[in-house]
């Protein structure tokens, strides 16, 4: 499925921080940063991902911080005050 036509089912850009700890030095943190179109506020994309992280990936999870836009939205409309006519 197109990423429009999934915008359009009101999926929206979801980015996650996830802070881990490294499994060589499990008192340091490491960043990474995830993105995809996603459903508010359920997240099933996310969580899949985040499952699949903590089934195959040594580096335990730390904390999850989420932000989420809508990038399709209805047109808004700015209505002018005055009007001007050049000949």
């Amino acid at each position: 499925m197109s990423d429009l036509s999934l915008m359009l089912r009101d999926y929206r850009l979801t980015t996650a921080e996830i802070l881990y700890h490294l499994p060589d030095h499990p008192a340091l943190l490491q960043s990474y940063v995830w993105q995809q179109l996603d459903i508010a506020p359920r997240f099933p994309v996310l969580n899949k991902f985040l499952d699949f992280w903590e089934r195959e990936i040594e580096g335990k999870l730390h904390s999850v911080k989420i932000a989420s836009s809508r990038l399709v939205i209805p047109a808004q409309f700015v209505y002018c005050k005055g009007e001007l006519r050049i000949h």
